[in-house]
Parts: C-alpha cells; sequence; structure tokens
C-alpha cells in the first residue's frame, strides 16, 4: 500500500504536466493568444465525422481556423460588438440559447403525464371558500386557514355541507342573489362538472386528490382556502354533441309557471316516438330554444364545465342517440338527446396540446419553481428572513398608493440575500420597488410588498444565473461564441468582400480581362428545338423547319397557321448539357426527328451554327467572375490581416495537438 500511496504521489505531476499544455498558447495573432484547448474545442465540434482524425485534417483546419479569428479579431478592434444592431442580433441569439437553462423538461413531462390521467375523468365537486389574498401577511394567512379548519370540522361532524357553504362560504354563488330585479338560485356550493384545466391549478389538484364523498384538508389558491368535497368521479365525456327540447319557466306568466311547463313538457315526452324518429319535427313544434330548433334542437358542442349539472347528469347516463325523461334545471325544463362524445384520445394524439396546456398554465410555476429551487442551490442562495420582515414592517401606506416613499431610518445597505458572487441589498429592492409599483387599493401594503419582493427574488436569481451561464456550462460558452463570431464575421464580410465586390464594376471588370481565359465555352452549336405535341401539326412543322429561316420567323408562322401543340426554342449546347444534342451530328443544316418513347410528342433539332471554343462574355460570365473576384479580394484581405496580426503557431503544442488525434 505504501509503495503504490508513493507511486501516485510520483505520477501526479506527470498526469498534470501531460494535461497542462492544452492550456498553453498554440496561436499568436497579434497581441492575442488563443490556447490549444481552444482551438481543440472548436476543431472537435465540427469535426465529428469519424473517430479518427489525421493530421492533415488538424493543419487543414488550423489555416481555416487562424483566417477565421484574424477576421473576428479585426471586427472586434473595428467595435463591431458594440453597434446596436449586432447587439440586438446576438441578444435575440443568447436568449434563445438560454432558455433551456430555464425550463425544466422533467417537470414538463410529469405534469403532463398527471394532466392526461386526470383528463380521464369527470369530477363534480361542492366547495366552501374563505378568502385569503395570496400574499396576504402570515398573521391573516393564519387567520383563514383556522376558519377553514373549524367549518371542515362542522362538516365532518354532521352538519349539511351544502347548508355550511350557504351560510359560511365567500363564494357568492353559493347563496340566493339578485342582479337587476332578477332572481338567481344559489349552489350551496356545488360548482358542477368540470375536468383538468377548468379550474386553477391547486384547485384541480385538491379535488382529483380528494376521494368520491369524502371532504379535503383546506386547498390553498390564489382566491384563499377551499374546503373541497368530491360528489361524483366518472369516466370523461370529452366533447359533448347533444341537442334537446327546452320549454322556459317564467312565474310571472300563469302559462308559464312551473307546474303548467313541467305538465306540457310530460306530454311533448309522451308524443316522441320511441326510436325518436319524429325528434325534429317535436323540436320545431315546442321547442323554446328558436336557435336551435331549427337543425333539430342540436347545441354547439360543449364540455362538461361549460353547462349545468343536471343536464350532465342526463348525457353521462345515454347511449348515441337515446334521449332522456324531462328534466328541470335553473333556466326551464329539457329533454336531452345524446348525440355523440368524443371521450379521450390516446396519449399520442393529446401529448402536443396538453403540453401547450401545461406551458401557459399557472403549473408551468412548478417548473419555474424547481428551476429556481435548482439555480439557490447550486449558487449558494442565503437569505436573511429577518432583514426582510424588519424592513417589509417599514412600508406604509404610499406602497398601497403606487408612491412609495423609504421610511426614516431604513438602513439601506444591509443585505436580503446573496449568492455566491453577489449580494443584494434594500437599495436593490428599493429601486425594484418604484420601478414595478402600481395603486393596489384592494391589498394591504405589507401583502404587496411581500409579493414585489418574492418577484423581486425570482427575477434576480434568474438574472444572476443568467449572467453565469459562460462560467457553469462550457458547452453553452462555446454555442454562444459561435453565434457571436458567426455574427461578426458576418458582417464584416458583408462589408470588406461581398458588397466590396458587388459595387466594384471596374474591378470586376478588370478582373474579367485579366483572367477570361480562365472562363471558356466549350465546343458549341446553336440550334433550333421544335417540339411538337398534335400529331396533326408534324409534317408542316418538319416542312417549315426546312426552311433557311431563324427561329422568330418560324414562331411568326406557326403563329399565322395556328399550328396546334408547337413550340420553338434556340438554344446554345455543350457536349452533355442534351443527349438528344449529343446524339444529332454537329454540321450546319443538320436536321433530325426524334420521337419520344414516353408520349406522343417529337422533337426536331435543326443545328444552326457551330462554335469552337471561345471565351464567355463578360455578361455571360458575370455570375462566376464576381465569385471569383470576391474570393481574391477576401485573399488579397486575409494578407493584410496577417500584416497587421502577425501570425505565430507554436510548433511543439501543435505536434501534441495532432498526436491527441492519432490512434
Amino acid at each position: 500500500m505504501k509503495k503504490l500511496l508513493v507511486l501516485l504521489v510520483m505520477l501526479t505531476p506527470s498526469i498534470l504536466f501531460a494535461q497542462g499544455w492544452k492550456s498553453k498558447t498554440l496561436i499568436t495573432l497579434g497581441d492575442n493568444n488563443i490556447s490549444a484547448k481552444e482551438f481543440m474545442e472548436v476543431y472537435e465540434k465540427n469535426n465529428v465525422k469519424s473517430d479518427v482524425i489525421d493530421k492533415k485534417n488538424v493543419d487543414e483546419y488550423l489555416d481555416m481556423y487562424i483566417n477565421f479569428k484574424l477576421k473576428v479579431i479585426e471586427a472586434e478592434n473595428r467595435k463591431m460588438d458594440t453597434l446596436p444592431k449586432f447587439v440586438k442580433e446576438y441578444d435575440g441569439y443568447r436568449k434563445q440559447l438560454a432558455k433551456p437553462y430555464f425550463s425544466n423538461d422533467a417537470a414538463t413531462e410529469i405534469l403532463v403525464d398527471e394532466a392526461y390521467e386526470r383528463m380521464q375523468w369527470d369530477l363534480n365537486a361542492s366547495h366552501i371558500l374563505i378568502k385569503c389574498d395570496p400574499h396576504a401577511v402570515p398573521a391573516d394567512t393564519l387567520k383563514a386557514y383556522n376558519r377553514a379548519m373549524e367549518l371542515r370540522k362542522r362538516v365532518l361532524s354532521g352538519e349539511d355541507f351544502g347548508e355550511v357553504a350557504t351560510e359560511a362560504s365567500n363564494d357568492p354563488s353559493a347563496r340566493d342573489t339578485v342582479v337587476n330585479k332578477r332572481s338567481y338560485k344559489g349552489n350551496h356550493g356545488n360548482l358542477g362538472y368540470f375536468s383538468v384545466f377548468d379550474m386553477v391549478y391547486p384547485f384541480e389538484t385538491g379535488a382529483y386528490n380528494t376521494k368520491v364523498g369524502e371532504v379535503s384538508m383546506p386547498v390553498r389558491s390564489d382566491f384563499g382556502y377551499h374546503i373541497i368535497k368530491v360528489n361524483s368521479k366518472t369516466p370523461a365525456c370529452g366533447m359533448i354533441k347533444a341537442a334537446h327540447i327546452f320549454l322556459a319557466v317564467d312565474e310571472k306568466d300563469p302559462l308559464k309557471s312551473d307546474s303548467v311547463v313541467k305538465a306540457k313538457i310530460y306530454n311533448i315526452y309522451n308524443e316522441i316516438d320511441k326510436d325518436g324518429k319524429n325528434w325534429d319535427i317535436i323540436v320545431k313544434k315546442y321547442s323554446d330554444d328558436k336557435g336551435s330548433a331549427s337543425h333539430g334542437g342540436t347545441l354547439t358542442p360543449f364540455k362538461v364545465s361549460q353547462i349545468v349539472p343536471e343536464f350532465i347528469n342526463e348525457v353521462k347516463k345515454l347511449n348515441d342517440n337515446e334521449f332522456s325523461e324531462p328534466i328541470k334545471t335553473s333556466y326551464g325544463y329539457h329533454i336531452v338527446k345524446l348525440i355523440s362524445k368524443s371521450g379521450v384520445k390516446s396519449l399520442d394524439e393529446e401529448k402536443e396540446n396538453i403540453t401547450k396546456r401545461v406551458e401557459k398554465d399557472m403549473r408551468a410555476k412548478l417548473s419555474d419553481e424547481m428551476v429556481l429551487k435548482r439555480i439557490m442551490k447550486e449558487d449558494k442562495f442565503k437569505e436573511y428572513v429577518k432583514v426582510k420582515d424588519a424592513f417589509i414592517a417599514t412600508i406604509d401606506t404610499t406602497l398601497q398608493q403606487g408612491a412609495y416613499k423609504v421610511s426614516e431610518g431604513v438602513d439601506v445597505n444591509k443585505v436580503l440575500f446573496k449568492f455566491k458572487k453577489d449580494e443584494y441589498k434594500i437599495s436593490d429592492f428599493i429601486e425594484y420597488i418604484k420601478q414595478h409599483q402600481s395603486a393596489q387599493p384592494f391589498m394591504t401594503s405589507a401583502s404587496y410588498a411581500y409579493q414585489l419582493y418574492d418577484e423581486f427574488l425570482k427575477e434576480s436569481a434568474f438574472a444572476y444565473e443568467d449572467a453565469h451561464l459562460e462560467e457553469k456550462y462550457p458547452d453553452f460558452k462555446l454555442l454562444v461564441q459561435e453565434y457571436h463570431d458567426g455574427i461578426l464575421l458576418f458582417d464584416l464580410m458583408d462589408k470588406e468582400v461581398w458588397k466590396k465586390a458587388e459595387l466594384d464594376t471596374a474591378g470586376i471588370k478588370a478582373y474579367y480581362e485579366q483572367n477570361k481565359e480562365n472562363y471558356m465555352w466549350g465546343k458549341r452549336v446553336k440550334t433550333i428545338l421544335m417540339t411538337v405535341h398534335n400529331e396533326e401539326s408534324l409534317a408542316r412543322a418538319e416542312e417549315i423547319i426546312k426552311q433557311d429561316i431563324s427561329a422568330d420567323s418560324i414562331r411568326s408562322i406557326i403563329k399565322a397557321e395556328s399550328l396546334k401543340g408547337v413550340t420553338v426554342k434556340s438554344p446554345y449546347f455543350q457536349q452533355g448539357d442534351n443527349v438528344d444534342i449529343d446524339e444529332t451530328e454537329w454540321v450546319v443544316g443538320t436536321i433530325r426527328v426524334i420521337p419520344s418513347t414516353v408520349d406522343k410528342s417529337t422533337k426536331i433539332v435543326k443545328i444552326l451554327d457551330v462554335r469552337e471554343p471561345e471565351p464567355k462574355t463578360y455578361k455571360e460570365a458575370r455570375g462566376v467572375i464576381t465569385s471569383a473576384y470576391q474570393t481574391q479580394l477576401e485573399a488579397d484581405w486575409l494578407e493584410a490581416l496577417k500584416e497587421k496580426y502577425p501570425v505565430t503557431v507554436n510548433e511543439k503544442i501543435l505536434e501534441k495537438v495532432r498526436k491527441n488525434y492519432e490512434k
């Protein structure tokens, strides 16, 4: 064991030395040093073609890399990375690249699976609400919680849930109300049917986690504390298509009193054929819902949460195309006919839609909270709660009014919280308050202050993480640097090469004159190429092409004689451009008729002129000449950059780089 320890001690410096060369300078460009490690990171990222990389590849890439870095250094020295256009584009790219570091894919996946499982069921539930501001001070929160617990005990001891809700719930829908002289019956706490995404997430979770017939512990949402009783849990209907016959009740009208309408709806029910064949006729004849009566009483497709629970109760009992006995709702009497229920699709079919809803729903806050906790843990977050509470205690009603003024005697230099390298003081929070405050007449100053503090803490944590992403994640740093350098390179190349060449007409023409022998046509023929699609026109077309006239004259004759299905072109061809032309004898005056093997068309080729190899005109060569001129401009510019930023390569380190990629 002692010998092994001695050996390890002896080897450690050697290992460190073996790796240490990567931090040494490989390339010097003027005053700029680039380490072997920096070069190798980029090289490996862009050379993932095989496990074995030969020396030639390293040397070739080194030349390309040097040319690239020369341009980037020049752009930076010109301060191009400070221009508004660059900053805007770079910041946009960086924000997109940073997004994955501020999302929790695992949390989203769990929430999607949870939502899909809940989607299988429709719940019917009642609740008692005790209001409590989401940012209430601890004392008010505790008071609301204790009140909710008192009401829960009353229900558990045997009192009727609906009666307790009617008496004590802060949800006004529990009690009878009058609005604009119209009376509305209270629901006694019954919220009817709902499914996933229909309620705020905490309430939804509380309901789905409570068994049928049981009463939950107080569940906190932004509205306050809920005591939830689940009345039923049934297989999900999904989207429902249904129709109804409807008779309205109006106690002010003797002909529409409850007893009269009830008797009438049962008479109508008895008129309907057992198989429902006369349904449409009955609907049109009797239903008070004139909007749906003209098309069989069919309603707009709906979910269970979008219609009164009595109606859903009947829907859940029916099979497709069955109709119910008369039922009463708060609107009147109905006979319900079920057309169809969509049910729930497979997870694969629903996943994309569920994911979008999860990301927009308040569930997304859970993902944010998980990311926030991770940041706090990784970056050694520490909060000084006593300092926070003491400061918030000094905040008066000026905050509630949206015009906060700092109280006398506040030590703004006290630290509220800190991460590894940054401290956040009361003065920072005060600045945040001033920038984000607004009048809050329905909140206490303390509640509003705690809300702003939570937002300030989250924004500060995310901003701290964002500022240190490159430091924490080398891959992110490399990718961001690539975007940074790539944008600079594009802007500089556009200025120094592409636009320069485009605008330098005299330079391009001069380059053409000096190099025109490099842009030659091969041996060519000028032809008349006639295509005949109509057999009746073929004989006349052959007669016309034999005449010693131009393509334009041929077109004029075809038009004058209204020859159908004949087209004429007169292009040049080089060897290899066209099989039919290659197989035609290149002698002036040669005419060749070529029937198609695919359809009934026929091609007629006539050789007009044979031209020996010759330089392309400036106009003909403009595209390739411009590209070549740009290449020449870039080469000349690179030579100038190498003089401006002398290039030195450390051959000893380069050899180590080469060997690193040998087998």
